[in-house]
């Protein structure tokens, strides 16, 4: 089955969400850990810190068309993607026998997408609460 655009745009944005994390210290653990109550799109750590990365991507063919004001992919943040994610990150834990007293978050990284250049930009929120 071929992907949809969508799903492309997604996983381009995974790839450059890693590629900013490793850059910044993380580890990635995971990718993609899917369950079918939830999928966790990267494990990573810092530290002693478990983090559970939500990407949100948008894209545009042009970057002249970026701007914080009208892109903002946090806000496909919906309360039953959230329920999902946490649900999720509970099977992750206890599938990889992770301790109870382990230290985890849930970070938020949006990805701009100028396709045209074949670039990105991020946007890391870390420690979200939701």
């Amino acid at each position: 089955m071929a992907k949809t655009k969508k799903r492309e745009i997604g996983d381009i944005g995974e790839g450059i969400a890693c590629r900013y994390l490793q850059k910044k210290g993380f580890v990635v653990l995971e990718r993609n850990y899917w369950k079918p109550w939830g999928e966790i799109d990267i494990v990573a750590q810092k530290g002693d810190t478990f983090r559970f990365v939500e990407v949100k991507s948008v894209s545009r063919e042009s970057s002249r068309w970026f701007s914080r004001e009208t892109l903002r992919p946090e806000e496909n943040m919906h309360p039953k993607k959230v329920q999902r994610l946490h649900r999720a990150i509970q099977t992750y834990l206890l599938g990889k026998k992770v301790p109870d007293s382990a230290v985890w978050q849930i970070d938020l990284a949006c990805v701009y997408i100028d396709m045209q250049a074949k670039k990105g930009r991020v946007e890391l929120f870390e420690n979200i609460v939701l």
